[in-house]
């Protein structure tokens, strides 16, 4: 009778003790994963005006790819928890214009559009880890938005680069680029139409943007869906010197292209145009 008597306090424990058990294994599967990486730097412009200084430096002038837009600091500010970067079409004089110049960027006697490049050079820097960025990005003709990394040592693409989010004229890229065997950048790229993605929908949602970079390999995500994963054995440079560009810290960069080489024609879109940051934040292993 005793016996009898306990067995419900048994199954009792008994219950307890699988319940405590499975907390416990839930509870260390975040501790690991929390192990795994620990936030080492993070901006979530939080603070109204201008990003922060300790964080960020600024393009100035025409910087690349022919693009159209003038980079200056007056098209970037922090609102509303969102660092916003607009591109705006706007006239003023080149400063830098010289007559008779075949140099694109001083033969354009005006500048059409301006907008902004943000980028950690001389400020911060890392190498390896887990990058992410929550954005949205506008998705009309001519615009060219980009987060991506450069390396701290050579000359591009002797640095290398990685194009986490990029997107123009319909597409959505996540690049790596090394130095190639002619001297010119080595891709590794794939493509995504965005309107296989939800087009003018899924642009106008906010989207996370992820890089795992290890000792051993580059991913690209996109919510989580990979967009490219490249082994560091492929990316070393081409040129005999055994330099690998992705073992080497990296800085990054945050802009609102236009035109260009790539980026399409505005001349149809409404401006000001924005890309808006909710956050950017780098985790690396302990």
């Amino acid at each position: 009778m005793n016996n009898l008597r306990s067995i419900p306090f048994l199954i009792v424990g008994f219950i307890v003790f699988i319940a405590c058990s499975r907390q416990l294994t839930s509870n260390q599967a975040i501790i690991n994963k929390s192990d795994a990486y620990t936030l080492a730097w993070a901006d979530e412009f939080n603070q109204e005006g201008k990003p922060d200084s300790t964080n960020w430096n600024y393009e100035r002038g025409f910087a690349r790819n022919e693009e159209l837009q003038w980079y200056q600091t007056e098209n970037t500010n922090c609102k509303n928890g969102l660092l916003v970067i607009e591109a705006r079409k706007e006239q003023k004089p080149n400063p830098r214009y010289q007559e008779g110049s075949s140099d694109w960027r001083r033969k354009r006697k005006i500048i059409d559009y301006t907008s902004s490049c943000l980028l950690t050079r001389g400020k911060k820097s890392w190498q390896y880890g887990r990058f992410e960025l929550r954005a949205r990005i506008d998705i009309s003709p001519g615009m060219w938005p980009a987060w991506w990394t450069l390396g701290v040592k050579k000359g591009w693409p002797a640095n290398g680069e990685i194009d986490i989010m990029e997107y123009y004229r319909g597409k959505l890229l996540a690049n790596i680029a090394c130095l190639g065997p002619d001297q010119k950048p080595e891709w590794f790229s794939n493509t995504f139409q965005v309107d296989s993605l939800g087009g003018t929908n899924w642009s106008k949602q906010f989207h996370v943007w992820r890089m795992d970079w290890t000792e051993e390999f580059i991913a690209l995500y996109c919510d989580n869906q990979l967009l490219n994963k490249v082994t560091l054995d492929q990316v070393v440079n081409k040129n005999g010197s055994g330099f690998n560009p992705f073992k080497q810290p990296h800085y990054m960069l945050l802009n609102l292209a236009m035109g260009g080489m790539n980026g399409g024609d505005p001349s149809q879109t409404e401006f000001p145009n924005r890309m808006e940051v909710d956050y950017v934040r780098v985790y690396q292993k302990k």
